[in-house]
């Protein structure tokens, strides 16, 4: 397509026009009406190789499945407590091992037996003891507890004996399972949070959502696992311990190795799985495919000597696998200043330990050491990471850019047009806006009524008209992430005494992601972020001309642009926290609420970032409608909101709606496991 002149009336920012595909109905979020499964459809130890080749000295061909024992909540080790047995022929026979060599799951709260409920989630990813604290009548405290954090923990864990298992149907895709869980789980720590601040408590509300979901049994890939796991990609990014334990990509809360014990002919050894690198030891980074790791345990004095790491559990299993040379998943850590813990895990394949040797470390002990070789033929992970960063740092660096800011200087954060894919130099001209363009100007709309808080609106402040607009509750917790979609948000506005510090302004803000538009293979154009995009984070607003729907079906061109708010998005409902898990279940019938609006939005002339995100069945962002600037409802601010966490250069997407194959429909390209064939 033609590259054509940047000529734009006076004020206004003119750029090219992309045509992503678009239908004439965008997804609003819509009820699941689901039901909780409390176990894996895959069997608990599954030897994967997803490259074609089998794990040396683990061959797939060989197992002899056994499922979960029923009616148990899983550990760490999954349901059935398994071993490989490696027969002389080279099969290989589940058996029962002994519990001495397990870790039992923080928050399993099982009949018989201790509980463990993790204290801490600190830089120290390799030692689990001395930041747990065992509940039972053998059980010793851990010296790191305090009376008045027991005494929380202990009443976390009596509650949570109470919970029955809950029935939710889990997809049969496993990529949709473990996006179903990871939502779960941060939908109810968001909801958590925003009832603990109301009671100002500051408990640790992702170790509150782990133990609840644990106790119903809500998670899925239940069972260790040598290999990838299913639903699990390269480049998944975390922000807690406890979503990786839920998926079963690594089960320990704590502990930076994970590992299995298995049956070498008439012998048991462990196995390393899975190993965390979260800087809590002397971990070298800089290399994306080579990974130095440090083995746990040792200090730099007791008794006024250094003690060393022992050739014992994980260090022991890391040993084992350097001769077997099974496969082992890699979490690789990197800073990220905007989540609490100041660190982002993000999930970067399969490697192999290559040689291990012991050297003194800085404190005066002698530790071990391991080094790890990505396997070849995977999707990049930490690399991504890395280049973003740089780009980040010096845009200039990133290649075939086309604009460096299609913005023109409109939006907080340049915005980079760029093209990977072939010599495409752009579409037709638009001009690009930050705020919707309304029949008559906002001044002459129905005002909003204001509140009268002092500085900033609170939490549980119940004399707040903004939080009484919006249920009780502000929308948004401190971190400015949506808590929970509702038919209608109210943020703060200009009548309000607040100042613009206050945490019920966040979509009138404009964005704070560094995007990109970009060309893709087989769509036309997409956005996509360097950024990695937390659950509940705002993305950008839905701007263009407000047109008169009747008018639509009379355009002489086709506009690809157009939105309007009168469908259900099914896939956005699992955004919300599930009532049943925290026994709210008067919150149902409010989150279930669909409000149709007749506002009808086309960025086919005038539009922003959000005229440039293209359809998926499995979409991985949904919109909101916002008020702010005034109070007419029939016409709210379309914000879309990150569904779950988003990786780095993942394209985001959003459902437009269900087509059937019509005159009208088109066909959709998204790729999805459940792609539905048409979209409009």
């Amino acid at each position: 397509m033609e590259r054509r002149s940047n000529c734009t009336p006076e004020g206004e920012n003119g750029v090219l026009d992309v045509k992503p595909l678009r239908s004439l109905a965008p997804m609003f979020p819509a009820p699941f009406g689901f039901n909780m499964v409390t176990q894996s459809n895959v069997p608990p130890l599954v030897c994967i190789s997803p490259f074609g080749s089998s794990v040396s000295g683990l061959d797939p061909s060989h197992f002899n499945q056994r499922p979960p024992n029923k009616g148990s909540i899983a550990t760490n080790e999954g349901a059935a407590h398994v071993a490989m047995r490696f027969g002389v022929n080279g099969d290989i026979n589940f058996t029962p091992v002994s519990a001495s060599n397990r870790t039992p799951l923080p928050g399993s709260f099982g009949k018989t037996g201790p509980s463990i409920v993790p204290v801490d989630d600190d830089d120290d990813d390799h030692s689990f003891e001395g930041k747990t604290q065992v509940s039972g009548k053998r059980g010793k405290k851990s010296r790191a507890s305090s009376s008045g954090s027991d005494a929380k923990r202990k009443r976390l864990i009596k509650s949570s004996r109470k919970l029955l298992p809950l029935v939710l149907p889990m997809p049969d895709n496993p990529r949709e399972s473990v996006d179903m869980i990871l939502m779960t789980f941060d939908a109810l720590r968001r909801r958590i949070l925003q009832v603990d601040e109301v009671k100002d408590e500051s408990n640790r509300q992702y170790l509150k959502a782990g133990a609840i979901m644990t106790a119903r049994n809500v998670k899925t890939n239940v069972g260790k696992r040598v290999g990838s796991i299913p639903g699990v990609e390269v480049g998944d990014i975390f922000y807690f311990r406890f979503e990786m334990n839920l998926i079963g990509l690594h089960t320990p809360s704590m502990a930076g190795i994970d590992y299995l014990t298995t049956r070498f002919g008439d012998k048991d050894e462990p196995v390393a799985i899975c190993v965390v690198s979260a800087g809590g030891y002397e971990n070298e980074e800089d290399d994306v495919d080579v990974l130095i790791y440090s083995g746990q345990g040792g200090s730099g004095k007791h008794e006024n000597k250094p003690v060393d790491q022992k050739l014992e559990r994980g260090n022991l299993a890391l040993d084992r696998s350097s001769h077997r040379k099974n496969q082992i998943r890699v979490v690789r850590s990197a800073k990220d200043i905007n989540c609490p813990t100041g660190k982002i895990y993000i999930y970067d394949g399969l490697y192999k330990i290559e040689s291990s040797w012991i050297e003194k470390a800085k404190a005066g002990f002698n530790m071990f050491k391991y080094k790890l070789l990505r396997e070849p033929g995977q999707p990049d992970g930490i690399a991504i990471w890395k280049m973003t960063q740089k780009w980040k740092e010096n845009p200039s660096s990133r290649g075939r850019v086309i604009l460096h800011d299609v913005s023109s200087g409109a939006e907080n954060i340049p915005v980079c047009l760029v093209n990977d894919v072939d010599d495409e130099r752009g579409p037709n001209h638009f001009v690009y806006i930050t705020r919707v363009k309304y029949h008559h100007p906002t001044d002459m709309m129905k005002p909003l009524q204001g509140c009268m808080c002092l500085s900033v609106c609170l939490p549980g402040d119940v004399n707040c008209s903004c939080a009484h607009h919006n249920g009780g509750d502000l929308p948004y917790n401190s971190m400015g992430l949506l808590v929970c979609r509702k038919p209608l948000i109210y943020e703060c506005s200009s009548s309000c005494q607040c100042t613009l510090n206050c945490r019920n302004r966040v979509t009138q803000k404009g964005i704070r992601l560094h995007f990109e538009i970009f060309r893709t293979s087989n769509c036309g154009w997409g956005l996509r972020s360097w950024d990695p995009i937390r659950a509940g984070t705002f993305i950008c607003e839905y701007t263009g001309e407000v047109i008169d729907r009747s008018k639509i079906a009379d355009e002489g061109e086709e506009d690809e642009h157009i939105f309007q708010a009168t469908y259900l998005g099914e896939k956005a409902m699992g955004f919300n926290c599930w009532p049943e898990l925290l026994e709210e279940a008067e919150l149902t019938s409010e989150t279930e609420v669909f409000r149709s609006f007749p506002i009808t939005l086309s960025a086919k002339n005038l539009g922003n970032i959000s005229r440039f995100m293209n359809h998926s069945c499995s979409p991985n962002v949904f919109w909101q409608p916002v008020l702010y600037d005034h109070g007419d409802e029939e016409y709210p601010h379309i914000m879309f909101f990150a569904m779950k966490h988003i990786p780095p250069m993942t394209e985001l997407t959003y459902d437009y709606g269900p087509g059937s194959g019509s005159l009208y429909s088109k066909k959709c390209l998204c790729g999805s496991s459940n792609c539905r064939g048409y979209f409009g």
